[in-house]
């Protein structure tokens, strides 16, 4: 068995069915993560005014089942495979028949499709299950920075001492070239972002946005954090054009910068170290 997986074809395959279940379960923490750290801020603010706590229905990212926000409709099981239920329901409620977002396909065919890709790219190795790991975190954190404007430390943090844990045994890079990783990664969106208020009174990102990038740093070293950078800040000045001009959104509408830093992220840990070498070529 062990054999079989090694070989690169079928390691991508079933790498690519398992990215199809992770990203159910992504869409699942993309839309209850938030949900969860709302309750907690509110029970602490009740704590802080010394009133009683605020009740909520229990919620964890294993309980209740999913159901239909619309009827209450219960998913079951067969309704709950990831592209095809969506597909064979034709994108509606079972119960109630209201739409459901083509969203939840798209999350689970990009995780299966990024999870074959870096099966196939790094082989039956530590760096493969380390990869993987990588990108579930990094699809989840998108999907929340789309929706609300977060970076959860629940993932952030994780993800920064896991990408330390992989790199003690110099699997992306050496120990302390991912310890400058983690620093410089965010001291330098940190000034970044009081550079921008202390000149303009407003604040240009949040501060999970400074413990991404620690965490790619921490992943990746303090070598892949220039080309990071660039690459987020050219694909997030990009999309921002695109949808003021499609979309007349205005300039003083805030765009999550999480999921350009996820991106290239991703970027980076594949082709980081080439494209490092060309942009260091170009600027010699």
């Amino acid at each position: 068995m062990i054999a079989q997986l090694a070989d690169p074809v079928v390691f991508a395959w079933v790498a690519g069915l398992l990215g199809l279940m992770v990203g159910s379960f992504l869409n699942v923490v993309i839309h209850r993560l938030p949900i969860m750290m709302e309750r907690d801020w509110a029970v602490q603010c009740a704590e802080l005014r010394e009133e009683p706590p605020p009740v909520f229905e229990p919620l964890t990212l294993a309980q209740p089942r999913s159901r239909c926000p619309n009827c209450g409709h219960a998913i079951t099981a067969m309704e709950n495979i990831p592209i095809l239920s969506w597909l064979l329901q034709h994108g509606r409620c079972k119960g109630c028949a209201k739409p459901i977002s083509p969203r939840y396909p798209l999350i689970e065919a990009l995780t299966g499709l990024l999870f074959a890709f870096v099966a196939w790219k790094f082989g039956f190795t530590l760096a493969a299950a380390g990869a993987l790991i990588f990108v579930a975190a990094l699809v989840a954190l998108t999907g929340i920075d789309f929706d609300t404007q977060l970076l959860p430390d629940d993932i952030t943090l994780p993800l920064l001492w896991l990408g330390l844990a992989f790199n003690a045994f110099s699997v992306y890079t050496d120990l302390k070239s991912a310890v400058i990783g983690a620093i410089a990664g965010y001291l330098s969106l940190w000034c970044v972002y009081w550079g921008f208020k202390l000149t303009t009174g407003k604040e240009g990102m949040g501060y999970g946005d400074f413990k991404l990038l620690a965490a790619l740093g921490a992943w990746l070293g303090w070598q892949m954090l220039p080309v990071t950078i660039l690459l987020s800040s050219f694909v997030g000045a990009v999309v921002g054009l695109a949808l003021m001009v499609l979309t007349k959104r205005g300039r003083n509408v805030p765009i999550p910068f999480g999921p350009y830093l996820a991106a290239a992220g991703i970027i980076s840990l594949v082709w980081g170290k080439p494209l490092t070498y060309a942009y260091l070529g170009m600027n010699l």
